[in-house]
């Protein structure tokens, strides 16, 4: 069983599936996060949504690249989580499970290039109570304890 994060799910709502690939990157007490622009701006991990025909660590360098401009290596599966949420920018309702990976920031190549991102270094404590949703918060959280 994956663990639920956020709120539950509406019963009288149908819900897609959405595989997702999510990077935990830490360097000198710092976290790498991404600032998604919304309704409200958001703090998230880098990644995002499993395309058809790609795996999960094709998706990871992807999205942590299209979000952040960094490259990473190494990435360590840690776990897995789930949300039910409404995705505005696809118009459906969501059961997102999210693949939670720890990996190394390697280089910075340039800005982030999906619109609406920008790469933030953060401390990362404070990291946790900002993240936008709770799985995110849990899983560095739990990385930082077991550091």
């Amino acid at each position: 069983m994956i663990r639920r994060y956020g709120e539950a799910p509406l019963s009288a709502q149908r819900y897609q599936v959405r595989h997702g690939a999510y990077a935990v990157l830490r360097r000198d007490g710092q976290v790498l996060l991404t600032r998604q622009k919304a309704e409200q701006d958001e703090l998230q991990l880098p990644g995002g949504g499993i395309d058809p025909g790609e795996g999960a660590i094709q998706a990871l360098h992807r999205e942590t690249y299209e979000e952040t401009g960094w490259r990473i290596a190494r990435p360590r599966r840690l776990g897995a989580f789930r949300r039910f949420t409404y995705m505005p920018e696809y118009d459906k309702w969501a059961e997102k499970v999210c693949h939670i990976y720890q990996a190394f920031p390697v280089r910075r190549l340039g800005p982030p290039t999906e619109p609406g991102h920008t790469a933030i270094w953060m401390d990362q404590d404070a990291a946790v109570s900002l993240l936008f949703n709770e799985g995110d918060a849990a899983f560095l959280a739990q990385l930082i304890l077991a550091s």
